[in-house]
């Protein structure tokens, strides 16, 4: 059998992927793209964007409870199967249109996941391709979990796809997918238990914030249980039984869905990196800061899989362009780290930009901490929310704002205002200057700096 040989040969149709190979197209490179999924990548297929339209659904009820008997009579009812039709609308035609702009380019497509043989080849659909140079852009996939029974242990597709809203469920792990559906399903009126092997929920988040969105969804109902050990799963005649060990006890609980969101991990065990010289560990492939392999000159990675990145999909086209300009020109195009706030899609939203405050005291000398709760102004008054709060940063000697955590309806957007302060090195005084609409939640960011009388 003849051996295919390509200029660039590609792992992985996401962002970072599909980037890469439109630089290499246009600099007149032959390029192949591999998936062993559909094309077009997790965000838009299962992920971001499906997860934002269905949550939408569950914000547009949360904020019915929140004012039924002000004015609204009764919550709407949600029909589940016409949200997953209008989901499908956003998911189903991507991978077509994917693989139909890449065929345009000139591009190769191949529907598996190649395993490499060698240093220069690697083998999918039963053919040896030969390529000058390798990208692996293949994402992040969903945290093994092994113990008895874990494999009736659902993932975030299988949430996504859900035909009815569970009455029961449960959830291993409560980072970003685990809340974030924690509070879809439960808004949707499904008894939730959320499991955590560590003593608090979403750790990367200030444990201020964390701590009031926790007791608000516990007062909807949300059931959490940390410090707490999954040890097996059991079918039972209706509900699916899963032990865990808590200080040293045994607890069961019985749901009809059990869901592993205990994290993802980059999607490399199946590459045969080793036969590559390519070397990795749990942060994924290790690169240079010009996207290279530190261990074999010919391999780039970028996007979620790469040492040097985070699950955000403008950072994933960010190293995808940087990965496949370098491949094309030498390495004279270097990847610097950009400032990336960070949001949780419940609601009220957890959102994070810069240092925290753990972060800051070890940075400057000493650290100006602007906190507070805000339950009690205007907007979160006329929504009737239920937690409204702020943890401030700034670096007393220069004034300048270094961190910003957000607890509201709107973080997801007001955090991006800060965002831009930070980047801008804006002070405390700078920024109370601006003049924002009124009254907006990003007005409110101004009140957020005001020293307590």
């Amino acid at each position: 059998m003849k051996t295919k040989h390509y200029d660039v040969f590609i792992i992985g149709s996401g962002i970072a992927g599909q980037t890469a190979a439109e630089v290499c197209v246009e600099a007149g490179q032959t390029v192949a793209i591999a998936d062993q999924r559909e094309f077009g990548g997790t965000c838009a297929t299962r992920g971001c964007d499906p997860k934002k339209v269905l949550i939408q659904f569950a914000d547009l009820m949360q904020n019915s409870n929140q004012l039924k008997g002000l004015g609204v009579k009764k919550s709407p009812k949600i029909k589940w199967k016409a949200v997953q039709k209008f989901k499908k609308t956003f998911t189903k035609p991507v991978p077509s249109e994917t693989e139909e702009n890449l065929v345009d380019s000139g591009i190769d497509l191949y529907h598996q996941s190649p395993k490499f043989i060698s240093e220069t080849e690697i083998m999918v659909e039963g053919k040896t391709i030969t390529a000058d140079k390798f990208v692996i852009a293949t994402g992040y996939l969903p945290r093994t979990l092994e113990f008895k029974g874990a494999d009736l242990l659902k993932t975030s597709d299988a949430i996504l796809n859900l035909k009815k809203i569970p009455k029961s469920a449960i959830f291993i792990g409560s980072g970003y997918v685990g809340m974030e559906f924690c509070y879809l399903l439960s808004t949707m009126g499904c008894d939730v238990t959320m499991i955590e092997v560590g003593e608090r929920a979403l750790a990367p988040f200030d444990a201020f914030l964390v701590e009031k969105l926790v007791e608000v969804l516990e007062n909807r109902g949300v059931t959490f249980i940390f410090n707490a050990t999954p040890k097996q799963i059991k079918k039972g005649k209706k509900k699916l039984k899963l032990s865990v060990e808590i200080d040293g006890e045994t607890k069961k609980i019985k749901a009809k869905k059990i869901f592993n969101t205990a994290g993802r991990v980059p999607a490399i065990d199946k590459l045969d990196l080793e036969k590559a010289n390519i070397n990795a560990d749990e942060s994924g492939i290790l690169v240079n800061d010009f996207m290279q392999s530190t261990s074999h000159e010919n391999v780039y990675a970028c996007g979620d899989v790469s040492s040097k990145s985070l699950p955000l999909t403008p950072l994933s086209g960010l190293q995808g362009y940087i990965a496949g300009h370098n491949m094309v020109n030498g390495n004279s195009k270097a990847f610097e780290s950009p400032l990336v706030p960070s949001v949780v899609f419940t609601k009220p939203q957890i959102a994070s930009v810069g240092y925290s405050e753990e972060e800051a005291q070890s940075r400057y000398k000493n650290v100006k901490v602007y906190k507070g709760d805000a339950s009690s102004w205007y907007n979160a008054q006329r929504e009737n929310a239920e937690a409204y709060a702020y943890k401030i940063l700034v670096n007393d000697r220069t004034d300048k704002i270094v961190g910003a955590h957000l607890l509201g309806s709107q973080a997801n957007e007001t955090i991006n205002i800060f965002t831009m302060a930070i980047n801008k090195e804006m002070t405390v005084a700078d920024f109370k200057k601006e003049i924002f609409t009124y009254p907006s939640y990003t007005n409110d960011l101004k009140s957020m700096l005001k020293d307590e009388d």
